[in-house]
Formats: C-alpha cells, sequence, structure tokens
C-alpha cells in the first residue's frame, strides 16, 4: 500500500496548545479519516504525524507538511503572521503566530479543503467530487 505522510507541526506546552493549532488539528484528523475512506481502495493509505514544538519554535508552529513538502509549495497559499492571544497567553509573552491566505480568504486555522486539495494534488490524482443531489424536479432534494 502507498504511504502518505501528512505532518502536523504545532507548539506545545504542557499539553495544551494555541486555539489555531487546535482548529488546525480538528480538520486535519476530519480529512485524514476523509480521505482513507475515499483513498484506501485505491490502495493509498493516509497517516499523520504529529511534531510538538516548543516556544522556540513557533514560527514552525501550525504548518502541515505532505511527505515532506509545506503546503504552501503544494498549493497557492500565502503564509503571514498576525498576533495570537491564545499562544500569548500559553507562553506569558507577546507572540505572534502563522495565518494562511487560500482562496482569497486569510485563514488562522488550516482550512479542511486546503488540506484535501494538497494531498490529492502531492498524490497526482485528481479528486473525485460527490454530485450534489439539489434541484431535482420533484423539490426532495434527494430525487427520491
Amino acid at each position: 500500500m502507498k504511504i502518505l505522510k501528512i505532518e502536523w507541526k504545532h507548539l506545545d506546552v504542557a499539553g495544551e496548545t494555541c486555539d489555531r493549532c487546535y482548529d488546525t488539528g480538528e480538520n486535519l484528523v476530519q480529512e485524514i479519516k476523509r480521505l482513507n475512506r475515499a483513498l484506501n481502495p485505491k490502495g493509498i493509505e493516509v497517516i499523520l504525524i504529529e511534531t510538538k514544538l516548543d516556544d522556540s519554535q513557533t514560527s514552525q508552529s501550525n504548518s502541515i507538511l505532505f511527505n515532506g513538502v509545506p503546503i504552501e509549495e503544494i498549493l497557492n497559499i500565502e503564509v503571514s503572521e498576525n498576533h495570537c492571544d491564545s499562544c500569548s497567553t500559553l507562553l506569558g509573552t507577546k507572540t505572534y503566530c502563522r495565518t494562511v491566505t487560500y482562496d482569497g480568504n486569510e485563514y488562522e486555522d488550516i482550512p479542511a479543503k486546503a488540506i484535501r486539495h494538497a494531498a490529492y494534488k502531492i498524490l497526482g490524482i485528481e479528486e473525485i467530487k460527490t454530485e450534489e443531489k439539489s434541484g431535482c424536479s420533484c423539490n426532495c432534494n434527494n430525487c427520491c
């Protein structure tokens, strides 16, 4: 079976992480489940590697690598930073953390759709979109 390794780097202070890293982690766990459901039948397994960072590595926090390649090198993502209240509270000092701009929107967490798109792109396969069952003629929105 082919393996896709997704590494999530995030701040860890005595088992706690900041709010934006937490949200990225939640997105990541859900997307890995979704990816495995779609990709396991094709002989691909997606695994999560969690790298916990200390306060000297906050510039790397809230980043995701796909087989060692940062998400911003796979997709058209711009990385910047802004003040993070949550990290500042955890670390006891004013802290700035990564933000990403994806599809014209700035996010403090890495959105699920970016994780999914990067996974498919790094694997070199096209994502199969499920058709939405709306707009049917009988108005059941499921077309009976």
